[in-house]
Parts: structure tokens; C-alpha cells; sequence
């Protein structure tokens, strides 16, 4: 998309500098009115060319043919432009519906409920409970506030306590659900989630390649604990991206979004009067 605004200016500023020479040459060539230079140039650069006007002498022919010559190609370079980015904006807005409702999918069967896990590892989670405690009413600066905190939040899971047979379950009964995310090329285009996905298949790797989980080597524990805490960070800069989406776009999927949001503790899909 930058490389066509780039193209885009290009051709408009040669396009602009031939029809200002265009307009001053033939005002002071042919003697034109300025009205009559204007619409001369234009039409002449436009490939109209209603021949209710035309040079008379050989300088302004001359610049006729400039304009002819070069201003055709800029002119159409012009429109061409435009048209393709409007393509573009569409394509990507397409992409990016498509890219979200996957993400949708995988927040769905998997992405919710591991944030819930994680939460309940986490030491510091009164933070985030804080920080994303997010509502109807949030605004783009609310979103932009959250996200600049979770980028600078140190997140922590403590797994001694933890049950890691059941994530073990957990991620075992949805391999195939991140097989099929990991071969969507929508989210091949997305470098963070494509990190997410990876990071969540190595830890469920880990998990699966361990026999007894119940006594870990304290090393081992550790080791764990980094590999969650690689998804816990980058799983809520996701979920906090796509909550923004659901808010801008989408505010019945964003209502139920609220409703089970991981960091409210008084969170419940249950709809309750007022």
C-alpha cells in the first residue's frame, strides 16, 4: 500500500508541474485567457481533446505535443494509482475481516480459556485485572492506554500448585484446531499471531513429551514457566487486539467478549438485569 501512495505522488506532482506549464505557456504562446489555458490543457491531457481549441503557432504547438506526450502517460499513471489503491484498501479490508474471524475462532475454542488458566498462574494478576477490566464504553485511547501497559507489564506464571495434566488435556483435545491455524495461510500473513501459534504448539510439545508431571526437577519447572509466560504475553496483546476489532466492528460479539473476559473476576456469560 505505500509503494502505490509513493507512485501516487510521483505522478501527481508531474502531473501538476506539466499542467502549470501547460496553463502559463499557453496564456503567454498563444495568448489563451486563463479559462482557456485551464480547460485547453486539461482536455489535452485527458486524451479528450474536443478540437474547439487548438494552437496556432509552432511554439504552441510544441507544447501541445509536450503536454500530449508526457502528460497522457501521467495523467493515466494518476487514475491507474487511485484505482489500485482503492483495490488494495478493499483487499485488505477483506483480509482483515477474515484474519479476525479466525482469530475469533481461535479465541473461541482455545485462546479464552488458556488466558483463564494463565490467570490463575499469574502472581501479579490484581494488575491485569486492573488494566483490562475493559467495557462497552472504552474508546480508541482506552484500547491505545491498555496496550501500551501489557507491553510494558512483566508477566509471571508460579506453576507449583498447578494442575498440568489437565493443560495437558487441554491442548491435547484441540490439536486439531491449531493444526488447521497453523496451515491457514490468512495467519501466515500475521507475524505476532503466527508467533502465538508456535509458541502455544511448542508448550503443548513439552507437555505431551512428559511423562509424570505431578514431581518436576525445579529446572524443569522453570523452563515451563518461560514457555508460558512467551504465550501469556503475546496471547494478550492478541486478545486485547482483537477486543479493539470487536469494539470498532462488531458490538454483539464484543458484548459476549465482555461478558467472559479472563481478567474480570466478576465476569459471567449470564445475561442479569440491571
Amino acid at each position: 500500500m505505500e509503494t502505490e501512495r509513493i507512485r501516487l505522488r510521483l505522478y501527481s506532482v508531474v502531473f501538476m508541474a506539466l499542467l502549470l506549464i501547460g496553463i502559463i505557456g499557453f496564456m503567454f504562446v498563444e495568448n489563451f485567457s486563463l479559462v482557456d489555458s485551464i480547460y485547453f490543457s486539461i482536455v489535452t491531457m485527458a486524451t479528450v481533446g474536443y478540437g474547439d481549441i487548438h494552437p496556432q503557432s509552432a511554439a504552441g504547438k510544441i507544447l501541445a505535443l509536450v503536454l500530449i506526450v508526457g502528460g497522457v502517460g501521467t495523467f493515466l499513471g494518476v487514475v491507474a494509482s487511485i484505482t489500485d489503491i482503492f483495490v488494495k484498501r478493499r483487499e485488505e479490508s477483506f483480509r482483515r475481516q477474515k484474519l479476525h474471524m479466525v482469530a475469533g475462532l481461535f479465541f473461541s475454542e482455545l485462546g479464552t480459556g488458556l488466558l483463564k488458566q494463565f490467570a490463575q498462574l499469574d502472581p501479579e494478576i490484581g494488575m491485569l485485572h486492573r488494566m483490562l477490566k475493559i467495557s462497552a464504553q472504552w474508546t480508541d485511547e482506552d484500547f491505545h492506554k491498555a496496550s501500551k501497559n501489557v507491553g510494558g507489564h512483566r508477566f509471571a506464571i508460579d506453576l507449583r500448585g498447578a494442575d498440568l495434566p489437565a493443560l495437558r488435556e487441554y491442548f491435547r483435545d484441540r490439536a486439531n484446531l491449531l493444526l488447521r491455524l497453523l496451515e491457514n495461510p490468512i495467519l501466515q500473513e500475521h507475524g505476532n499471531f503466527s508467533d502465538l501459534l508456535r509458541a502455544v504448539f511448542h508448550l503443548r510439545d513439552e507437555l505431551l513429551n512428559r511423562g509424570d508431571l505431578s514431581e518436576l526437577p525445579d529446572a524443569d519447572r522453570q523452563h515451563l514457566e518461560g514457555d508460558m509466560v512467551r504465550i501469556y504475553k503475546l496471547l494478550v496483546l492478541e486478545w486485547l487486539a482483537h477486543m479493539r476489532y470487536l469494539k470498532d466492528n462488531y458490538g454483539y460479539l464484543l458484548s459476549l467478549a465482555i461478558r467472559v473476559n479472563p481478567f474480570d473476576p466478576e465476569a459471567s456469560a449470564v445475561v442479569r438485569g440491571a
